[in-house]
């Protein structure tokens, strides 16, 4: 059964001729009479018979009529528009894989483009092992990932958004270390080091095993989150990627350092699976990140609409005696 004969079974109930049905498709009437002869092969059925110079529905006809026009309205209404994204109207919901810190760097900029120009989408930000993020996508149970992947994966499409290099923070009054770090300074410091399988951080990690480097561990730990404090507010230094460490500088005033040997840099990227790779919206959303993010640090980027506007604020904000002597 072609979709089609079922288009022309509706325009013969609606128009009751074939020469009617013929224009209200914008064929040919010996086109109509062939899907008719069709339609009556298939069903075996008359479906028409002449009667009083209209072509009057037959019962089995009649009881096709309801449920024709309910499929070709579910069809048109449903199914085709489904190829088709509205950015302005649409209420989907995104699902994108990110780690701790790829919220913290991607979500600002992105969720204030997507408030702009898609206000009724919402996002889902997932956080689990890489393994995790490329089974989601393969299932269709996640649209996007965003960050780092130390192994390639079949059946994954991949777009680079920018390089990541690794920096120190230190303390700004750190009593040890001013404002360059000698190796020396490095090995000798008290280390903070943040363990994540499969992300971005396991690259620095298997350089100083590479370069056979002893360095003393205070605390491991799997999460970014409590490390700027730590770092504030002891001699402790970590190493954490360059966008990161431009944050957590303008939020506690730590200092970035230059690592004292060759650290190469990491590759963030887009990554989808080829099961979403045509679908209209996931394409308009990759489309979105790519504008955002390709050969851009949103954290070091003027024209960022969210960072650039926070290390402004950043500068301009009075510390806290100045603020306690302005009241």
């Amino acid at each position: 059964m072609d979709l089609n004969l079922l288009r022309v079974l509706d325009a013969l109930f609606s128009q009751g001729n074939v020469s009617g049905a013929a224009r209200a498709l914008g064929v040919t009437q010996p086109g109509v009479s062939i899907a008719l002869r069709r339609l009556r092969d298939h069903f075996g059925d008359d479906l028409f018979v002449r009667q009083s110079g209209r072509m009057v529905p037959t019962a089995l006809a009649e009881r096709l009529r309801t449920p024709v026009t309910q499929a070709l309205g579910v069809i048109e209404t449903d199914v085709l528009p489904a190829s088709a994204f509205d950015p302005q109207r649409s209420d989907r919901s995104f699902v994108i894989g990110l780690s701790d810190l790829g919220d913290l760097v991607f979500l600002p900029d992105l969720m204030a483009r997507l408030k702009e120009s898609a206000p009724h989408v919402t996002v889902r930000s997932i956080a689990a092992e890489p393994a995790g993020l490329v089974e989601g996508m393969a299932h269709g149970t996640i649209d996007l990932m965003i960050g780092h992947l130390t192994d390639s994966v079949a059946g994954l499409y991949a777009q680079t958004l920018f390089v990541q290099y690794f920096v120190c923070l230190v303390r700004a009054d750190h009593p040890r270390i001013a404002d360059t770090l000698t190796l020396e300074q490095f090995l000798a410091a008290d280390h903070i080091v943040v363990s994540q399988d499969g992300r971005s951080q396991e690259v620095f990690e298997r350089r100083v095993r590479q370069l056979g480097l002893d360095r003393r561990i205070t605390l491991h730990s799997p999460h970014f989150m409590s490390v700027p404090l730590l770092v504030a507010r002891s001699d402790m230094i970590t190493v954490v990627p360059q966008a990161v460490g431009r944050i957590y500088a303008h939020l506690l005033g730590l200092k970035l350092l230059a690592l004292p040997f060759d650290v190469p840099g990491v590759e963030l990227r887009q990554f989808w699976h080829r099961r979403s790779h045509t679908d209209q919206a996931a394409k308009w959303l990759r489309k979105l990140v790519a504008t955002c993010f390709v050969g851009r640090d949103p954290t070091d980027n003027p024209e960022s609409v969210f960072w650039s506007r926070f290390a402004e604020h950043q500068h301009k904000a009075p510390d806290e005696d100045e603020a306690v002597n302005a009241k």
